[in-house]
């Protein structure tokens, strides 16, 4: 059971989901990890022979590549942020009492605009998480595709989240400020600050929208990484590689 289990799980995370794309590229040659490995995840002897742990791991591997490419194809694409209610971005809450007064005047469109655009950056920077995604299936060790396999429905997208987060946004922030002035979020804030501001008895309002599209991107991305995740570990129908067609006609 142990075994069918881990080869289940290289095989589901090959899956493709209704979304087109592919999962992480070329992820490291482990081969002089073999031995150790074989003891981790106890292949038998029946199957080592045509299959060895490198090429499970191996397996594994191309599958978290294959999924964060359909991820990243996903979310990069127009409307892939402003048009999903479950990663769309919204106004930062301090803008929330602008928004609010803005439309009581007839000026909520000015709201909306904004909103749009910060989506639109979003979308603009997601394309540079792929290499941060290859960096880090490239590192993992032995170790880590052991605690990947075993672990819970979450366990890649914990590993992803540890290992991407801070150079992620740093990688990021930059696109979303260019992307920013490109769509003309920071006019579009202007104008409306310039509104808000000239409304009688209203607070000063500072919100940093770089570090908000930031944050709600990162959310975007793992959110669809763990999804992805979970949908591939439940389901082991399709056997996209000569390796795991391997696996499962020696199981």
């Amino acid at each position: 059971m142990k075994l069918k289990f881990v080869l289940g799980l290289c095989s589901c995370l090959m899956v493709s989901t209704a979304h087109a794309g592919d999962w992480m590229s070329q992820l490291g040659n482990l081969s002089s990890q073999v031995q150790d490995l074989n003891k981790t995840i106890a292949v038998p002897q029946s199957i080592n022979t045509a299959l060895s742990s490198s090429d499970i791991v191996k397996g594994l591997k191309d599958a978290l590549k294959v999924g964060s490419e359909r991820v990243v194809t996903q979310l990069s694409q127009k409307n892939g942020f402003d048009s999903d209610a479950k990663i769309h971005i919204p106004l930062p809450d301090s803008l929330k009492r602008v928004k609010s007064l803005l439309t009581s005047v007839g000026a909520g469109s000015l709201m909306d605009d904004l909103e749009l655009k910060l989506n639109r950056a979003a979308e603009a920077a997601t394309p540079k998480a792929k290499r941060i995604f290859l960096q880090a299936i490239r590192s993992m060790s032995v170790q880590d595709a052991r605690a990947i396999l075993q672990g819970p429905n979450d366990a890649a997208t914990s590993y992803f989240k540890g290992k991407m987060s801070g150079s992620l946004s740093n990688e990021m922030q930059p696109i979303i400020q260019q992307t920013l002035n490109q769509v003309g979020a920071i006019q579009a804030y202007n104008r409306v600050m310039g509104k808000y501001q000239s409304m009688p008895f209203v607070p000063n309002i500072q919100s940093n929208l770089q570090q908000h599209v930031t944050q709600g991107a990162l959310r975007g991305i793992f959110h669809y990484m763990g999804t992805e995740e979970a949908a591939i570990r439940k389901n082991p129908a399709k056997r996209t590689t000569e390796i795991l067609r391997k696996v499962f006609s020696k199981s």
